[in-house]
């Protein structure tokens, strides 16, 4: 499951728990698109509860997208991902650092307040 919610003019909170199929990318990648509409140097809270990869066909619709999904993340400057998994940790910040003008720092989902404070500031 994966869901987006705009909090503000300028806010996205997603949340990702388990394993995405093609439809479900689709709609993830649908809503995502819709919900960002008309942010600038918008923020992301990205809380990651389970993490399961996503299936192949997902994989490939995501691909299929990667030029539109590219400028839509020029959209934001910063995103603070929320997850207990060191990897997935360890890969958002990475993440953050191929991608110029975005900012991404991880926290451990028991540091959601954290992360909005830093988001913030």
């Amino acid at each position: 499951m994966f869901t987006v919610e705009r909090l503000d003019d300028h806010t996205l909170t997603m949340t990702l728990s388990g394993k995405l199929d093609k439809e479900q990318m689709i709609r993830a990648l649908d809503d995502l698109e819709a919900q960002s509409r008309g942010i600038e140097n918008g923020k992301m809270l990205y809380d990651i509860v389970e993490f399961h990869m996503p299936s192949l066909a997902a994989i490939a619709i995501e691909f299929s997208r990667l030029p539109r999904m590219l400028k839509l993340i020029g959209q934001f400057s910063r995103a603070a991902v929320l997850t207990d998994k060191t990897w997935l940790q360890t890969m958002s910040e990475w993440e953050g650092k191929l991608m110029p003008g975005l900012e991404i720092k991880a926290f451990e989902r028991h540091q959601r307040e954290a992360a909005e404070l830093w988001l913030n500031s």
